[in-house]
This record gives C-alpha cells, structure tokens and sequence, in this order.
C-alpha cells in the first residue's frame, strides 16, 4: 500500500486530515476491487480541484497582467491548467507511485498514464484546498506553476498558440485532446517530425514540423480548422 507520509513530505504539506488525500489518490479501478473501501474514488474530487486550480491560475493572471485583454488571459491559463502541465507536475512529484489502483489498471502501467495522473494531480489540489483552504493551495499551486504562467505570458504575441485554443475548445466541452509522435523523417540535421491530435469522437488530424512541439501546433492546428473554430 502506498505510504502517504512519504507523499506528504514530496508535497511539503502536512494533513490534517489524511482521509482527504487517500481520497484524492484512489482510482475508480481500485474501488472496483474493495467494495468494503468506504472512502470512494477521486472522481468528485477531481471536479473540485479543476475549479480550485483554475481559479489560483486566473487570480494571478488578474492581478499581474492588468493590461492583458479576457480573451489572451484565457489562452495563457489554458496553455498551463492542461492535462500536460498536470501530468509533468505529478511525474516530478513522483505521484503515480502513490495511487491506490486496481490491479489490472496498474499492470497496464495506469499510475503513469498522463490522463491518470493529471486527473489525480487535480484531486490532490482539491484535497489540500479542503484540508488547508484557499490560500494555502493557491501559494502551493504558484510555487508548483508560476514559472510555467509566466513563460505562457511572455510567448503570448509571438505565434498563435493553436494548442492552448484546441485545449480550450475541448476543455469547455468535457474532454482534452490526445497527442502521440506517429514518425520521424530526414537526417538529424534537417529531421520532419510528425505529430497526430485526437479528441472525442475519434476525430485526428496529423502535422509536421521540425521538433515535435512544432508538429503539435501544426497538428492542433489542422484541427481547429477540421472543427471550424475561429482563431
């Protein structure tokens, strides 16, 4: 079983309450399997902690960017409340070694799954938001992010970041999208790497560019466009 003290030491937080984080760390795989566990998966928790998330990120941007319009403010946030900035906080927190998974979830490697843990990185968020309040989470969250928002900041003239539009379009409908590397062509010097996007529905688009991020945007782009979203 996972030691929760040794998590709370890789969070610098201390519970008051450690049922809120075992809460916050159990898959819905694993309540499958311990119908006796009382304590119910990190589902709900997870809802919470998108909003508490969110609202520590958009506070910031509010207080520290006063001349940045709603519209530019909101692609910032999405381009850092994103399942891949989620996902690259708990793999340094090392949190897939402390979810509580059904085996089957956790031989098919569950508990490193970007998806997974990003959705658990939330549910964490919102159980030291009940077990501390606001202020605590928030201070925690910007010390975790505030480097990530203000790189977001600084890049928000130079290119349209068609990721962070794309995360947003299908943020607000429920879902995110799915990026994998599908190849990579040409001599090391002048390499093409190609990208796919995937969202609800089965819809993809592929794009191409000289590093894999370029080949996201291209691909996120491709897919506004499939989408008709105006940019």
């Amino acid at each position: 079983m996972p030691e929760l003290g040794n998590f709370e030491k890789r969070l610098g937080y201390k519970f008051n309450n450690i049922s809120y984080l075992k809460n916050a760390l159990t898959h819905t795989s694993y309540i499958n399997e311990h119908k006796t566990d009382n304590n119910g998966s990190n589902e709900r928790m997870e809802f919470l902690g998108d909003s508490v998330l969110g609202l520590s990120v958009s506070e910031f941007l509010y207080k520290n960017y006063k001349k940045l319009p709603e519209g530019v403010l909101s692609k910032i946030r999405a381009s850092v409340v994103c399942e891949a900035s989620l996902a690259k906080l708990a793999a340094k927190l090392k949190l897939g070694d402390y979810l509580y998974m059904g085996k089957g979830e956790l031989m098919s490697g569950g508990n490193l799954k970007p998806s997974l843990t990003s959705d658990a990185m939330e549910s964490v968020i919102a159980a030291i938001y009940l077990d501390g309040g606001f202020d605590v989470v928030k201070r925690m969250v910007l010390d975790w992010l505030k480097d990530d928002i203000i790189e977001a900041a600084e890049h928000r003239g130079r290119e349209t970041d068609y990721k962070s539009v794309l995360q947003e379009y299908c943020q607000s409908r429920g879902f995110v999208p799915e990026y994998v590397l599908t190849g990579e062509t040409g001599p090391d010097h002048a390499k093409v790497f190609c990208s796919r996007v995937t969202i609800a529905g089965g819809k993809f688009s592929d794009g191409t560019g000289s590093n894999k991020k370029k080949a996201q945007q291209d691909a996120a782009k491709k897919m506004l466009e499939i989408l008709k979203v105006r940019i």
